[in-house]
């Protein structure tokens, strides 16, 4: 087990991406947990998905921000790719701890619109690294710790399961993915140049309330409602290693507050302190059984009637481009570090999501 190297009661900790699904979530989950944190969020707040569900997301905040007064939260409109504005925020703000999960998210949008992939992913994250780097500059204290999200999605078309960050990764499938292997990379580099803390942290489909519209389990949803037809990649024969949301933020936090360690070599070099952990289910479920409980668990929630024809609704086709057949973490590494392993099983979440999508879009 690692020893917790960092209090977060008293610090400033800046998320990016703080509108977005994990970390809205990361957010609610500090406030609410954490005495006397001082959180800085950014969010460009772009319209690749319904932008209503960012402003709620950022009121269910507001509402926590009400219920713990004696923290404070400051939000900022505006995207890492500026470096001037992120070099602002470090030197107003001075962040203790930089969670970076701010990203253009998704495989298939990668292949049309690879430009908003180049810009948030890879300069947005180099401005981090150098803010990160110049926060030490004339012996300030700096970043205690960078934690930033990685993805399942570097590991392509490996054929080992379960995935283990041991494997080698140098074969994306995606432009999606390899700007999240080239993450990784860059953080290696400036971890051993200028002994920045960073740990980067492989999600596995995470899922869960007021989540990303373009993921299966939200877009199969609202194409039932709309009586139109869902369509199952490779016959159904996709397993996926499903995250519940409050698992993903509870490993987020664990890592939050202990750092790679500092140490020499046997050179009598710095080695980078640096590390990347999977957070997923460790448990992959088959795509036609994960579909049948959504079908369920919304049907129990009223989003969908009792005698919905969902045979009639569903198209078994061939896999897409840049798609992976399985998805599957190896999470001995995270479990052993921090005594920590995501436990939500997968009725349990889309239950919570289920009822969810009712009262957001049909008790209003």
């Amino acid at each position: 087990m690692k020893n917790s190297n960092i209090k977060l009661k008293n610090k400033t900790v800046l998320v990016t991406g703080s509108s977005g699904f994990i970390g809205a979530n990361l957010v609610l989950e500090l406030l609410r947990t954490q005495q006397s944190i001082k959180i800085i969020g950014i969010d460009n707040m772009n319209d690749y998905y319904d932008v209503s569900i960012k402003k709620y997301r950022l009121k269910q905040i507001e509402k926590a921000v009400a219920e713990h007064p004696e923290s404070s939260w400051k939000f900022i409109k505006g995207s890492i790719a500026d470096k001037a504005l992120i070099n602002e925020i470090f030197e107003t703000y001075k962040p203790s701890v930089v969670v970076n999960l701010a990203a253009q998210a998704g495989v298939r949008y990668s292949i049309t619109n690879p430009d908003v992939y180049i810009e948030s992913n890879l300069i947005g994250f180099y401005n981090i690294l150098e803010a990160c780097r110049h926060s030490y500059d004339n012996g300030q204290t700096g970043v205690e710790h960078l934690v930033y999200a990685s993805s399942s999605s570097v590991y392509g078309s490996n054929k080992k399961v379960p995935y283990s960050t041991e494997d080698k990764v140098d074969n994306p499938v995606s432009l999606y993915a390899a700007t999240k292997k080239s993450n990784e990379l860059l953080a290696h580099a400036y971890s051993k140049l200028y002994n920045i803390p960073s740990t980067g942290l492989r999600f596995f489909t995470v899922y869960g309330p007021a989540g990303r519209p373009d993921m299966a389990y939200f877009g199969f949803t609202n194409k039932l409602r709309n009586n139109e037809t869902i369509y199952i990649f490779n016959y159904g024969n996709c397993k996926r290693d499903f995250t519940y949301v409050d698992d993903i933020v509870e490993g987020i936090k664990r890592v939050m507050q202990a750092t790679p360690e500092k140490k020499l070599g046997e050179d009598g070099l710095p080695i980078p302190p640096y590390a990347v952990y999977n957070i997923g289910n460790n448990h992959p479920e088959n795509l036609l059984e994960f579909v049948d409980i959504l079908q369920q668990e919304l049907i129990r929630a009223k989003v969908l009637p009792e005698d919905y024809d969902f045979e009639s609704h569903k198209k078994l086709v061939p896999m897409q481009l840049g798609d992976v057949p399985v998805t599957y973490a190896d999470t001995s590494a995270l479990e052993a570090d921090f005594g920590f392993k995501p436990s939500t099983s997968l009725r349990e979440g889309l239950r919570k999501f289920a009822e969810w999508y009712r009262e957001f879009y049909l008790d209003k």
